[in-house]
C-alpha cells in the first residue's frame, strides 16, 4: 500500500512537469547580436585654416666672400669686423713686387715693337715715294715692306694689350667694397700672404648688406599648391615679441629643395639695424580661400618606425591606408593619402589590426 502511494505521486508530478508552458532558456542568444568590438569615425573635408604657420630665417640680402684674385702679401687693411662700408670703397692694399718688375718688362717690349713698327712704315713711305719713278723700286720690294709694316704694327698692339693687361693685374692689389654693407669677419692680418682661393677657402673678408634683408621661409610639399601669393603675410620675430611686421612675399623658389619644400622669401627693410643675419621668425602665410583638407581625430592615427597609417573600414575589412600629417588641432589632424570625405576609420587602433582583418 505504501508503495503504490509513493508510485502515484511520482507519476502526477510527470505529468505537472509535461504540461507546464515554461520553455528552455537559449543562453547564446546574446553572443549571436551583431555588434562590433570596433568604434569607428567619418573622414571628414573642410576648409583649410586661413593660414599656416610656419618658421623662418633672416639672412643677408647680399653676402659675398673677399678674396683676392693675385698672390700678394697683406700691405694694409682698412676695416676691421663690424665695419660700415660703401660701395667702392677701399677695404685692402696688397704688394707684390714681382709685378712692378713684370710691368717695366711689358714696357719694354712694347716700346721696342712700336719703334720697329714706326720704322717699317717709314721705310714703306719711302719705297712708295722712290716708286714714282719708273723702274727704281720692284713691285716686290713694295709689297714685302707693307708686309713687314702690318706686322710690325699688329706686334706693337699685341705688346701694348700685354702692359694693359699687367696693370689690370696691379689694380687688383686693391680690393673694393662691391657694394654697401657691414664687414661680418676679417680673417687676415697685415704681412700675410693670400692667393686666389676656392669657395671652401677662407676669405680675407665677408661682407654682409643689412639695409635690406631675405627672411626665407620653406612651404611644405603638401601645402605648396595653396599658399597666397598675392596676400601680404605677417611675421614676428623671437628676439621681438609682441612686435607683428606685415609684408608681400617678394619671389619664389617654383621649385622644391632636397627637404622637399619650396622657399619663399620676404624682403624686410632693416630700418633701424635692430635685425641681424640668422634671427629666426614665426610667420603666418595666408592659404587660398576655398582650399579643402581631409581630417581625421588624432586617436585614429597609428604611428610606427616605418610609416603613418589610419585604418579604413573596407566592406567590414582592414584596410591600412598610409598618410601623411599636416596641421594638427586639439581633436582632429589634417591627412594626406588615399582617403576621401565619409570613409570611416578605426578610433584607437593599434598595429595588431592587419590588412583584411574582420572589422565586425
Amino acid at each position: 500500500m505504501k508503495y503504490r502511494n509513493y508510485l502515484l505521486i511520482a507519476i502526477t508530478g510527470l505529468f505537472a512537469a509535461c504540461s507546464g508552458n515554461q520553455k528552455p532558456v537559449d543562453l547564446t542568444a546574446q553572443t549571436k547580436q551583431n555588434t562590433s568590438k570596433y568604434k569607428f569615425a567619418n573622414v571628414s573635408e573642410k576648409a583649410l585654416s586661413s593660414s599656416a604657420r610656419l618658421p623662418g630665417q633672416l639672412v643677408s640680402f647680399n653676402e659675398v666672400n673677399l678674396f683676392p684674385k693675385v698672390n700678394g702679401f697683406v700691405k694694409q687693411m682698412l676695416v676691421d669686423r663690424g665695419s660700415i662700408v660703401k660701395k667702392g670703397q677701399l677695404l685692402v692694399i696688397l704688394e707684390a713686387p714681382e709685378m712692378e718688375s713684370q710691368l717695366q718688362a711689358a714696357n719694354s717690349r712694347y716700346l721696342q715693337a712700336k719703334e720697329n713698327a714706326i720704322a717699317s712704315k717709314e721705310k714703306y713711305q719711302r719705297l712708295i715715294e722712290a716708286a714714282k719713278e719708273p723702274g727704281s723700286v720692284s713691285p716686290l720690294d713694295i709689297d714685302n715692306a707693307a708686309a713687314k709694316m702690318r706686322a710690325d704694327e699688329a706686334m706693337s698692339q699685341s705688346e701694348y694689350a700685354n702692359v694693359a693687361s699687367v696693370r689690370t693685374m696691379q689694380g687688383y692689389l686693391r680690393i673694393y667694397a662691391p657694394f654697401d654693407g657691414m664687414i661680418i669677419q676679417r680673417n687676415v692680418s697685415p704681412g700675410a700672404l693670400v692667393a686666389p682661393g676656392k669657395a671652401t677657402d677662407q676669405p680675407m673678408l665677408i661682407l654682409q648688406d643689412i639695409h635690406k634683408m631675405r627672411l626665407e621661409v620653406y612651404i611644405p610639399e603638401d601645402y605648396v599648391d595653396k599658399v597666397d601669393l598675392n596676400q601680404p603675410v605677417t611675421f614676428t620675430f623671437n628676439a621681438m615679441p609682441g612686435q607683428q611686421q606685415t609684408a608681400k612675399i617678394s619671389r619664389s623658389a617654383n621649385a622644391l629643395g632636397s627637404m622637399r619644400s619650396e622657399a619663399i622669401e620676404i624682403d624686410v627693410l632693416n630700418k633701424n639695424g635692430n635685425l641681424k643675419p640668422g634671427m629666426y621668425a614665426e610667420v603666418r602665410i595666408p592659404m587660398l580661400s576655398g582650399a579643402k583638407s581631409l581630417l581625421v581625430p588624432n586617436n585614429a592615427i597609428i604611428r610606427s618606425t616605418e610609416k603613418e597609417y589610419v585604418i579604413r573600414n573596407n566592406g567590414g575589412k582592414a584596410d591600412l591606408v598610409e598618410i601623411k600629417e599636416g596641421l594638427t588641432s586639439n581633436d582632429a589632424t589634417e591627412v594626406f593619402g588615399n582617403l576621401k570625405a565619409n570613409d570611416k576609420v578605426v578610433l584607437h587602433a593599434s598595429d595588431e589590426i592587419k590588412q583584411g582583418d574582420d572589422l565586425q
